[in-house]
C-alpha cells in the first residue's frame, strides 16, 4: 500500500458550509506520526471565528434538515457506509499514519465504525410516536419525537474514525445538525470521513469539523451559546467533569463516554485444562492489547482466583514476550506505538510507582529502544492496591495482576473503582456468571470473551465513566426530543 496517497488525498482544510477552506486567522498545526516522531501534514487550525461561523451554518440549516424525510436521511447514511467501506485500504492507512495502530487493526476499526453508519440507516425510519387515549377518557395523549438541535460532537483520537461514526451516524438519522472536534492528534480520519459523507449527498452546513489546537477556546463560546443544544464527548473524565458544569449554564443535553479502568475477573474454573488456560489468556490479551492497550474498554486491572493465578500470569507473559513491537505499517507488527512521548512517559512511571509497592515484573517494563513511541508489552505481578496503576487507567500495553480467593472478594475488587464502562468476566459456572454479571458495577460486561463493542448494542458506562448510551436502539434517544401534545376528546367537540 502507498501509504503517502492516504496523506496526500485527504483534505488539509478545516470543513464548513459544503466546503474546504483555511482557518480564518491562517494557522496550522502538525500531525505526527507516532511510529516515527516525524510530522506527516499541516492541518488548519480553526479559531473561535470559524466556530461562530460553523454555528451559524448549523443554526440556519436545521430547520430545513429537521423536515427532510426519514428515509433520504437513511439514504445518505447508506451511501456513506458504501463509500467508506470501498475505501477501506486507504483510511485504514491513514489511521494507521496518523494514530498508530497496526493495519489490521486500523482495518477492523474501518469496518465497525462503518456499521454505526448502515445501523442508524436503518433506525432512521423507526423514531416513532405514540397515540394514547388518557386514563380518565377525556383527552388523547399523542407523543412526537424530533431532533434535539444542533449538536457539538468532540472525538477522541484513539478510534478516529469510529467514534466520529458513533455520533454522527445518529446526529444524521435523528435530523441534527453537527459541529465536529476531532482530537488535534488525528484530525485527518475525520476530515477524510466529512469528505466521504459530502460524497453520500449530505446538505451543506449539516455538518462542520472544526480541527484545532484551541480547544478551550472554540468549544467554549460554543457551549455558552444558547442555540446549541447537545454535547456528545469522549474522553477523560477530567475534561467530563468541566464540560458538565459548562453545560449546566444552558442545560444542555449531554453524552458523556469517559474513562475506564476495566477488571478482567477469571475464576479457576475457567482455567481448567490446557484449552481453559489459553482461551481465558487469548481474551485476555485480546482486552488488553488492542490499540497497544489504548482502549477505554481496555482491561486494566487482572483480577485472577488465587489457585490459577500463577499459571495464568506465566501464559500470558510469555504470550506479551512473543510479541512482535513496531510500526503498524509493517506487516509483522502486531503491538503499535503509543499516541506521543508523554503517553510512552507515563507507562514507565507506572511500572515504576508498582514496583515501589511490591509488584514483579514477568516481561517487559521498559521503553523500546528505536524511534517513535514504543513500550514493551508487560506483565506485572503481586500488584497492591495502593499502586497508582489499580486506580488510574493505563492506557497501554501493561497488564497487572492481583489474586482473589472468593466471589464475594473478586466482586469487591472488580467494583474498587470510581469508573464503571467495561467489565470482563471468565467463568464456566453459569449461575456465577449470572450473579458476577449482576453485581458488578458497569455499563458493559463481556462474559468468557475479549470484546465488548458492537453498533448494534448500547455502549455507555456508570459512575465516573459517564452517561447516556451510544449504539444500539438506545443510541438514537440520544438526539431526539419528546413532545407531548393534549388533544381533546374528538367525540365531545361540537
Amino acid at each position: 500500500m502507498d501509504m503517502s496517497a492516504s496523506i496526500e488525498s485527504v483534505p488539509k482544510e478545516l470543513f464548513a458550509g459544503g466546503r474546504w477552506r483555511l482557518a480564518e486567522d491562517g494557522r496550522t498545526f502538525p500531525v505526527e506520526d507516532p511510529a516515527t516522531g516525524k510530522t506527516l501534514c499541516e492541518v488548519a487550525d480553526a479559531s473561535p471565528a470559524d466556530a461562530a461561523e460553523a454555528l451559524d451554518m448549523a443554526v440556519a440549516a436545521q430547520p430545513q434538515w429537521a423536515a427532510v424525510p426519514a428515509r433520504e436521511r437513511g439514504e445518505i447514511l447508506r451511501r456513506a457506509y458504501q463509500s467508506v467501506i470501498a475505501d477501506r485500504e486507504g483510511l485504514a492507512g491513514l489511521i494507521t499514519l496518523e494514530m498508530g495502530k497496526t493495519l489490521d487493526q486500523a482495518r477492523a476499526e474501518v469496518d465497525y465504525g462503518a456499521e454505526y453508519l448502515r445501523w442508524f440507516s436503518e433506525e432512521a425510519v423507526r423514531i416513532g410516536g405514540d397515540y394514547a387515549f388518557a386514563p380518565g377518557g377525556e383527552s388523547r395523549m399523542v407523543q412526537m419525537r424530533g431532533p434535539v438541535g444542533p449538536c457539538l460532537l468532540i472525538t477522541p483520537w484513539n478510534f478516529p474514525l469510529a467514534m466520529g461514526t458513533r455520533k454522527i451516524g445518529p446526529a444524521i438519522a435523528a435530523g441534527c445538525t453537527m459541529l465536529v472536534k476531532p482530537a488535534d492528534l488525528t484530525p485527518l480520519t475525520m476530515l477524510a470521513l466529512a469528505w466521504h459523507l459530502r460524497r453520500a449527498g449530505l446538505p451543506d452546513g449539516v455538518l462542520s469539523v472544526l480541527p484545532t489546537t484551541r480547544a478551550a477556546e472554540v468549544t467554549g463560546p460554543l457551549i455558552a451559546d444558547g442555540r446549541l443544544r447537545k454535547l456528545s464527548f469522549t474522553g477523560s473524565t477530567g475534561v467530563g467533569r468541566l464540560l458538565l458544569k459548562q453545560c449546566a449554564d444552558h442545560v444542555l443535553r449531554t453524552s458523556m463516554e469517559l474513562g475506564g479502568n476495566a477488571p478482567f475477573v477469571v475464576f479457576a474454573d475457567a482455567c481448567a485444562g490446557e484449552a481453559g488456560l489459553d482461551r481465558a489468556v487469548s481474551g485476555a490479551m485480546q482486552a488488553k492489547l488492542h490499540n497497544a492497550g489504548q482502549a477505554c474498554t481496555g482491561a486494566n486491572r487482572f483480577i485472577v482466583q488465587d489457585e490459577v493465578a500463577e499459571r495464568f500470569a506465566a501464559r500470558l507473559a510469555e504470550r506479551m514476550a512473543a510479541l512482535t513491537v513496531g510500526p503498524g505499517v509493517e506487516p509483522a507488527s502486531e503491538v503499535g506505538p503509543l499516541i506521543n512521548a508523554r503517553a510512552r512517559d507515563a507507562m514507565t512511571g507506572l511500572v515504576d510507582d508498582a514496583g515501589g509497592h511490591g509488584a514483579k515484573v514477568l516481561t517487559g517494563g521498559a521503553p523500546v529502544d528505536r524511534p517513535g513511541h514504543f513500550f514493551e508489552p508487560t506483565v506485572l505481578i503481586d500488584v497492591p492496591r495502593e499502586a497508582r496503576i489499580w486506580r488510574e487507567e493505563t492506557f497501554g500495553p501493561i497488564a497487572p495482576v492481583t489474586t482473589f480467593h472468593s466471589e464475594d472478594e473478586a466482586v469487591a475488587l472488580a467494583n474498587d473503582t470510581e469508573y464503571g464502562l467495561a467489565a470482563y468476566v471468565y467463568t464456566h459456572d453459569l449461575a456465577r456468571a449470572l450473579r458476577v454479571c449482576e453485581r458488578v458495577e458497569s455499563g458493559m460486561v463481556a462474559l468468557n470473551r475479549g470484546a465488548v463493542s458492537n453498533p448494534a448494542a448500547p455502549f455507555g458506562g456508570v459512575k465516573e465513566s459517564g452517561l447516556g448510551r451510544e449504539g444500539g436502539g438506545a443510541g438514537i434517544e440520544e438526539y431526539l426530543e419528546t413532545k407531548y401534545v393534549a388533544v381533546a376528546d374528538p367525540f365531545t367537540q361540537p
